[in-house]
Formats: C-alpha cells, sequence, structure tokens
C-alpha cells in the first residue's frame, strides 16, 4: 500500500515512511492511493472476533508487508490488553433505537488511548535495531496529549513535545499528561488556543532549521496510523448490531474531523454506514462547512466541552482531497487560499459528496447541558459533555428508516468534567480507581508564549538531534 499526499507534491510513501512522517513534506496529509474494500461475506465473517483479533483484520490491508501478520496480532494484543474492559469498546443501549459506544476504558480514559495505544507500539517496531532517533510534535486540545504520552512515555529512541492551551482544557486533561515526569516527556503551556497550538506543529514540519535537524513525527490525528485504527471500532460496533445485513447510522462529537473521518473510511472499505452525524459544539466551523459550504474560520469560544473548541480542522482536508478527485494541486490551491484568508468555499463535487453520506448538528451549552440530563434521568447512563454533544444529534436525526440504530460514540469517561456534569445531572463523577489518585501526583510543565520561535527555541534545546 502506498501513500500520497492531499497536496500532491511530497512524495508517495509506504506504510513505515507515512507512520513516522506524520506530516508530508508539501504540507498535506498522508492518505492511501486506493482504498481497500470487503465483500459482505468478509465482513460477515468477522463477526464474534475479539477486538484485537478484528483490529488486526482490519488494519492488515493499510499495512501490507510493512508488518506481517502474525506481528500485527501480537502488537494488537498488546495494545488492547491494557484496556480495562474485556470488549476493549464496549457498547451500552439507551433506549429502542439509540446506542453508546464506549471508547474511554484505556489508561487515560478517553477515546484516543484507541489508537495511540497501538501507535506507541508502531513506532517502537519502526525504530527497533535502526540509528534513529524520533522526535514526537503534537497538539491537543485535551484527550490527544495524555492518551499519545502515555503510549511512549519511557520508550527508547523517543522524545515528546506536547503543546496545549493554557487555561482551556480541564485539570483532568492536564494532570494526566503533566504528571508523567518520564525523561522523553515534556509538556508545553502556550498563551493561546489549541489552534494556535496546532499550527505551530504544522509549521515545524515545514521549517527546514527543524525538519533537517530532528527526525519529527506526529501523533495527532495529522499521522494516518492513528486514523487506520480508529477505524476498528465502526467496524466493531457496526458487526454487533447486524452489518452487513443492517445498515447503522453514527453520531461523533468532532473538532478536528479525524475520529469522524475514520466512520467515512469504513464506509468505503465496505461497511454499510447510512449516515454520518457531524456533531459541533458552537464552534461549529464543520457544521457551517457541511450545511452550506462555508468553511470558514472565526474565534475560538471556550466551552465546557474543550476537545472541541477547534476552528481549523485539519482532517477536513482528507475528506475535500478524496470527494474532489483526488486532484492535490487543485486542493493545495483550496487550501493555501484558506490558510491565507481564513475562509473558503467547498466546491459543488465536494458538497455533493460529503451530503451523501455526512449530516451535521450544532449544540450549545443548553443543549448539552440537556443532554446530558436525558441520559442520565432516562436510562441511568452518566456521560460528559462532548458525548452530550454527539448524543443531541443522534436525538435530532431525521431521515433514517426506523430500523437504522444511531450509534453515538462515547468519547471521554465523565469524571474527566466533573464540574460540567455536576452542573447538569446534580452528580458528580468519579475517577475510577487506576487513577485515583491523579491529583496527588506532582506536575511538571513548561509554560511558553504564543510564539512559534519560543516553542521551535525550547523543542531544539531538549530534542535529540537526528543521526
Amino acid at each position: 500500500m502506498e501513500y500520497v499526499s492531499t497536496r500532491g507534491a511530497a512524495p508517495a510513501l509506504d506504510f513505515r515512511g507515512a507512520t513516522l512522517a506524520g506530516l508530508a513534506s508539501d504540507g498535506g496529509l498522508y492518505l492511501p492511493r486506493e482504498w481497500p474494500r470487503f465483500s459482505a461475506d468478509e465482513i460477515a465473517a468477522m463477526a464474534g472476533l475479539p477486538y484485537a483479533e478484528l483490529a488486526a483484520r482490519i488494519m492488515q490491508p493499510f499495512i501490507g508487508d510493512a508488518i506481517a501478520p502474525e506481528r500485527l496480532r501480537e502488537l494488537t494484543a498488546a495494545a488492547y490488553g491494557r484496556f480495562a474492559h474485556a470488549a476493549v469498546t464496549p457498547l451500552v443501549q439507551l433506549d429502542e433505537r439509540q446506542w453508546l459506544l464506549e471508547l474511554f476504558h484505556g489508561p487515560t480514559l478517553a477515546f484516543k488511548d484507541v489508537a495511540l495505544q497501538f501507535l506507541g507500539l508502531l513506532f517502537e517496531e519502526f525504530l527497533r535495531g535502526v540509528d534513529d532517533h524520533l522526535t514526537i510534535v503534537g497538539a491537543t486540545s485535551g484527550d490527544t496529549g495524555s492518551a499519545a504520552i502515555d503510549a511512549v512515555a519511557g520508550r527508547a529512541g523517543i522524545d515528546i513535545f506536547m503543546l496545549h492551551p493554557r487555561g482551556r482544557i480541564s485539570d483532568v486533561q492536564r494532570r494526566q499528561m503533566t504528571t508523567v515526569l518520564a525523561d522523553n516527556v515534556h509538556n508545553v503551556a502556550i498563551e493561546g488556543s489549541f489552534d494556535d497550538a496546532q499550527a505551530f506543529v504544522k509549521r515545524m514540519f515545514n521549517d527546514p532549521a527543524m525538519a533537517g535537524r530532528f527526525h519529527l513525527s506526529a501523533v495527532n490525528s495529522i499521522n494516518w496510523a492513528r486514523l487506520m485504527a480508529q477505524v476498528v471500532y465502526y467496524f466493531a460496533s457496526a458487526l454487533q448490531l447486524g452489518a452487513p445485513s443492517r445498515r447503522v447510522a453514527f453520531s461523533v462529537p468532532t473538532g478536528n474531523f479525524g475520529d469522524v473521518f475514520a466512520g467515512y473510511v469504513a464506509a468505503r472499505m465496505g461497511l454499510p454506514v447510512e449516515r454520518l452525524f457531524v456533531a459541533t459544539n458552537v464552534n461549529d466551523i464543520l457544521h457551517r462547512a457541511l450545511s452550506s459550504g462555508d468553511y470558514s474560520a472565526s474565534t475560538v469560544t471556550p466551552t465546557a466541552a474543550p476537545s472541541m473548541d477547534i476552528q481549523v480542522s485539519s482532517n477536513f482536508e482528507r475528506l475535500l482531497f478524496d470527494l474532489g478527485g483526488r486532484n492535490g494541486a487543485a486542493l493545495a490551491e483550496q487550501m493555501a487560499g484558506f490558510e491565507a484568508t481564513g475562509a473558503m468555499r467547498l466546491t459543488n463535487a465536494q458538497r455533493e459528496g460529503a451530503a451523501a453520506l455526512f449530516a451535521s448538528a450544532r449544540a450549545d451549552a443548553d443543549d448539552m447541558a440537556g443532554a446530558m440530563r436525558w441520559a442520565f434521568e432516562a436510562t441511568g447512563q452518566v456521560i460528559d459533555p462532548h458525548t452530550a454533544i454527539g448524543l443531541h444529534a443522534a436525538r435530532k436525526a431525521e431521515g433514517l428508516g426506523a430500523s437504522v440504530p444511531i450509534v453515538t460514540l462515547a468519547t471521554a469517561h465523565p469524571a474527566k468534567f466533573g464540574d460540567a456534569v455536576e452542573r447538569a445531572t446534580g452528580l458528580r463523577p468519579s475517577l475510577p480507581a487506576r487513577v485515583g489518585d491523579l491529583f496527588e501526583r506532582a506536575e511538571r510543565c513548561s509554560d511558553l508564549p504564543g510564539d512559534y520561535a519560543a516553542v521551535a527555541d525550547f523543542v531544539a534545546a531538549h530534542a535529540t538531534r537526528q543521526a
């Protein structure tokens, strides 16, 4: 399997190269040259497989001969052996139609663990026996950072630098990063928003002064391997609900578009996905893009769902590329216009292609709180603010057949956002015992201004230069 850049000017890479590179050298994102497809019979044969075995089966076509099948099964068994639930991503029924897919049973209590526990092992696998040192640079709006740090802390040949917007993530999210004191972990709080942090990361990959001295890589969902691992739980949940003979819809709370793009990939692979509902908070650039073709950034509004406080959705570029005939030069021009002005219009082909599978909804603070209350009072389920935004969209869903179940992705444990949950439900959720001492641990973090030069200088001073 070869991987090509959405902007058309970077060289094609194999799976190993794309995984270690993260961002393409032309500023684009890597995608497989073609989508592998499973037949209905092949999908049906996956029913009942343990999650780790299903993961290996789904991911093997993307990996090709970069990892032997038996070794891939060993890696998936190791990655998902750390989850607190035997099903890894269990389904919970809310009513006759609504379901939750619980993605927070990993070590850092968020859906990012599903991909990053595997990605950490991939990095280690690809670096074994090679005279190379990887410098991972990432930005987080809350959950990516802790999941990535947990996945690579203490691993040989890797340093990780994780940027987060100071004061704009929850205390639990921050402490899950800053209390990891491994020598190869560097937490950085910057003045500004997640979009600022993400822009610094992208700029660093295209800065010769940095990319030429360090082997930079990414753990954000700009890294294709991370999205690939997220495709698996769409198959897992759909199979439990009757796929391939039954179609399934998904509602996905999203800011950076990576999680819902994984659902799009699952559909391209042959999974019978009826509809993907893109659920946003008031930072609604994706809702505006999908409903009216207006992809224009505005000021980020802080909310009680901080992982979605994003106005530049990196992975949306992958969808625009695929729907626009995979014309890298045309997309590069389109994205250059957006990066220069902060605004662009989707083409007719992009809008029509998206409308065939996607719908969108926007939730404000009252909508979010109302969904949390409904889940608690009607079903006994306590959910976090991000999941509530997805559930709000799912309960508003229209145009689906009565037999189509709707699965809302429950992306984080409610205890990560205890204040917001308590305000909505009157109940303060407790942290699981395995992280119960989180607020007693020492923290370590560096504060930097919202300035690219300051961030680049910090990374250069603490990273290991490539051989």
